[in-house]
């Protein structure tokens, strides 16, 4: 694979908190773009009012530290992580105050680093965020209600909560876009989108294609649609009735093309099969609304996704045809292994190779796809807890100073962004020429 074939941008979501001491590691893997967000907290305390002067320079450094190492940075406003006051006064994001005060929040954003930050996102995996935060109360603010929610939640309910949420952030979202086109963009040049978790669905049976149109409505066409054609998809409404919020028609209008690109996240597929039944429960959630049930595959018991780089390929092909092939950026993209897995991670690098190669495929195919970047820099705290790694460099959690070792995946990486041509036969001297 020739590197100018497809420019591969940097390594996903290094978070801003994990920033200082990786200078030399960031050099070795020649990264040239990367991923991180801001919190809210950080900035504005209260999660509105006075801009917090030690936040501010705290990114401030961050931003510039990473400028001065040729690394443009792409930056998300939310990931999990509204300020509590916001939930304990109005419930966050089941209330529509929470677009004025995102809006304003991205105002500080963008008047104090839009002079050096050309890509914005507003949401991190937003789909999910309404998804696990508010049905299966596995993510921030843990809400869900019996008998859907995957743990025991101390409030919420399953059945409304996820679809208010998802469509307070599409109107906080396109308020701030708003925002950013009218105030910003013209003199600081940038691009501002929003990121969503994809998967590709399959199935076994021909009979069951309804079920893959259905999810892929659900998953990707619960945000997409209503940016790109103005509402929800019609299986949606349908299906979810009145628990799911109608826009009026001025929201409509504003929320509409309010996008500059699409950024996504992918890791594997999911074998999909036809739950008709589950529209005859009196009590649904997302997933029962859905009719569909979802087996993400994952390979037991190496927790390793399998390497089927047609599916990434798939997912970039389906909203190249389905929503006007909008610019997208691939946020996230990466192997899990087990964290006390050896530094020699094959499987990893194979697994990226091929990926990038399925990207290659489908930018042949017409995918506007703009930049790709592997999930993640480090091995970090995931949502799973610290059984499972994606990083290309092994962090020791067990050391007081988190000692970090760099695995044979961010040697090939860095042999990969360097160009020429890597291939699954010469893996091993990419990596030894190291």
């Amino acid at each position: 694979m020739k590197m100018g074939e497809l420019q591969a941008f940097g390594i996903l979501h290094l978070l801003a908190k994990e920033h200082m001491g990786k200078e030399q590691a960031i050099s070795i893997t020649n990264i040239r773009h990367i991923f991180y967000s801001c919190c809210n907290v950080d900035l504005l305390s209260d999660g509105r009012g006075p801009v917090n002067p030690q936040g501010l320079q705290y990114y401030n450094n961050l931003i510039d530290e990473l400028i001065s190492h040729g690394i443009q940075p792409h930056i998300t406003l939310h990931h999990n992580d509204l300020p509590l006051v916001l939930e304990d006064e109005y419930d966050g994001w089941l209330n529509r105050k929470i677009v004025k005060d995102f809006t304003a929040y991205a105002d500080v954003c963008f008047r104090e680093f839009g002079d050096r930050v050309l890509y914005w996102s507003t949401v991190n995996e937003a789909n999910m965020f309404a998804y696990g935060g508010y049905d299966q109360g596995l993510m921030p603010p843990f809400r869900c209600s019996s008998p859907f929610g995957l743990v025991k939640c101390t409030g919420g309910n399953s059945t409304w909560e996820p679809y208010v949420a998802a469509h307070n952030i599409l109107l906080a979202h396109a308020s701030t876009v708003k925002l950013y086109r009218h105030k910003y963009q013209n003199k600081q040049h940038g691009f501002i989108g929003i990121i969503i978790y994809t998967l590709t669905a399959v199935t076994e049976s021909r009979e069951e294609e309804s079920a893959v149109q259905r999810v892929n409505d659900f998953y990707i066409g619960w945000f997409l649609h209503p940016l790109v054609f103005g509402d929800y998809p019609e299986t949606m409404k349908r299906n979810v009735g009145s628990r799911i919020p109608a826009f009026t028609s001025n929201e409509s209008k504003l929320v509409k093309g309010s996008l500059d690109f699409v950024g996504i996240l992918y890791y594997t597929y999911a074998i999909v099969k036809d739950n008709p039944d589950s529209l005859k429960m009196q009590l649904r959630d997302f997933g029962a609304d859905m009719a569909a049930s979802i087996l993400l595959q994952v390979v037991v018991p190496t927790m390793t996704f399998p390497i089927a780089p047609w599916g990434l390929r798939s997912v970039l092909e389906y909203i190249k045809k389905v929503y006007g092939n909008p610019p997208i950026y691939i946020y996230e993209n990466g192997q899990g292994t087990l964290h006390d897995s050896p530094l020699e991670d094959i499987t990893r690098i194979s697994y990226l190779q091929e990926h990038i190669g399925g990207v290659l495929e489908a930018l042949r195919n017409g995918s506007n796809t703009r930049g790709y970047f592997v999930w993640s820099f480090l091995d970090v705290m995931e949502l799973l807890g610290d059984k499972l790694s994606f990083g290309l460099y092994y962090v020791d959690f067990g050391d007081p100073d988190l000692k970090r070792y760099p695995k044979n995946s961010a040697l090939w990486y860095s042999t990969f962004l360097k160009g020429g041509n890597i291939t699954t036969s010469n893996l091993q001297t990419a990596v030894a020429s190291e």
